[in-house]
Order: structure tokens, then C-alpha cells, then sequence
């Protein structure tokens, strides 16, 4: 299984330790772990996936293999820039968002779009016409968010989602 794991690259400390949790765990569970690749909470969650034997995707935004954060397993250089975050926001059978800014949330709504199931840690919250709109599933920890992703990812879903 792969779970794709999005947020800020300059989080708080607060959030940068949530992303290291949740890395850890996805690691103990031998689940690979797919993000940008960056710093922040990309590099928290490698790290903590890491440190319990995991394995580690990056997708770069740029071209150059070295700008991957040290606990990158897989490279991949893209040169797409932000276009990138369609593929990391794909790449999981769920996704798990912690904190963010817009590139969080362009990666939350391309998963979504896609029928791929969204955790969120102290993430985004969406609403149309004045209601909270329930896409985003809200986890209250680290082990809530990847105990969540696990069994939303492991339903079956859509091949595809219109283009609507």
C-alpha cells in the first residue's frame, strides 16, 4: 500500500513533529510513504517513516535528484513544478494532509477529484454555500490519521472520476 502524505514545507515545530509521527507509523506498518519530496513536513514524515525501516517516495517539483530531503528513498525528478502535486496527490491509495498552505490544498482537491480518500491533521476544512462540506476526514492524531487513511484505502473506489 501506498499512502501520499501532503503539507507546508515550513510548518511549525507542532506540525513538523505530527508529520514525524505520522511517518513512523505508516513505516511500522511497512507502508510506503509518497510526497514531495521537499522539507518540512515532507521531510518529517520520510524521517519518522525512516526510522522504522519504511520506504520513502519523492516526487520533486524541479529536475535536480539532489534536492530531494536526506530520508528519500525513490527520486523522482519531474521539472513539472507545482503540476507535480497531481502525481503525489494519485500516487496513494489514500492521502493524509497535515497543516498547509495552497499547495496543500491544490493537492487535497486533486486527490479528491480523483476519488482518492483525504485524512486531514489539523489541515484545511472545506464548506459549499455555507456548509462544512465532510470530503476531508478529520483525524485528532497521528495514529488516528493513518489508522483512518489504512481502512479508507483499503476500500474499493472509482477507477476514475469525471471531469466535471
Amino acid at each position: 500500500m501506498q499512502i501520499s502524505i501532503v503539507g507546508e514545507a515550513g510548518p511549525t515545530p507542532e506540525i513538523a513533529a505530527l508529520a514525524e509521527e505520522v511517518g513512523a507509523e505508516l513505516g511500522r506498518r511497512g507502508i510506503t510513504l509518497v510526497c514531495g519530496g521537499g522539507q518540512g513536513v515532507m521531510e518529517a514524515a520520510c524521517r519518522g517513516a525512516k526510522s522504522q525501516g519504511g520506504t520513502t517516495i519523492g516526487i520533486l517539483p524541479g529536475s535536480d535528484l539532489s534536492a530531494a530531503n536526506d530520508w528519500v528513498d525513490v527520486t523522482i525528478p519531474t521539472g513539472l513544478g507545482q503540476a507535480r502535486n497531481v502525481i503525489i496527490a494519485r500516487s496513494g491509495s489514500a492521502a493524509i494532509a497535515i497543516g498547509g498552505r495552497y499547495g496543500t490544498l491544490t493537492e487535497i482537491g486533486h486527490a479528491l477529484k480523483a476519488g482518492i480518500p483525504v485524512v486531514g491533521l489539523r489541515t484545511w476544512t472545506l464548506s459549499k454555500s455555507g456548509a462544512v462540506d465532510p470530503s476531508i476526514i478529520v483525524a485528532t492524531d497521528a495514529k488516528d490519521a493513518v489508522e483512518k487513511a489504512v481502512s479508507v484505502a483499503e476500500r474499493p473506489r472509482p477507477t476514475d472520476i469525471s471531469n466535471d
